[in-house]
């Protein structure tokens, strides 16, 4: 190469490039946000189980353990309609995305509610 070549900037890849690394980083913040999103619900979810499921007996079981799993689900169905609110792409998740969504959920609602069950003054 001579020494004009290489000088010379290259007009249609710097705005390809600059396109192509915007849009990772908006692809990045959205799924930063619903993960977010996961982890919120899955708390609070967390909590309302606690709060709802009654007094723990000895064994820290609460006498309405099923509604636990019944706000648990709701949480994670709660999520699509959350997603379009917030304006993510829900269309293009696939099943592998609903089920780490729905893990996150289920892993931050059970870390939640075994604190809460076992820090609870009996």
């Amino acid at each position: 190469m001579t020494e004009t070549e290489t000088d010379l900037p290259r007009i249609g890849s710097g705005t390809k490039a600059e396109r192509l690394r915007s849009e990772k980083q908006g692809d990045h913040m959205r799924r930063i946000a619903r993960t977010l999103a996961a982890c919120f619900l899955g708390m609070i979810a967390g909590g309302l189980s606690f709060y709802f499921g009654g007094t723990p007996n000895e064994l820290a079981v609460q006498p309405n353990a099923l509604l636990s799993l019944v706000l648990l689900a709701a949480a994670i169905v709660v999520q699509r309609h959350l997603f379009i609110l917030l304006r993510l792409d829900t269309p293009r998740l696939g099943g592998k995305d609903w089920f780490y969504q729905g893990f996150m959920t289920f892993a931050l609602w059970f870390i939640t509610q075994t604190i809460l069950l076992t820090t609870s003054v009996r």
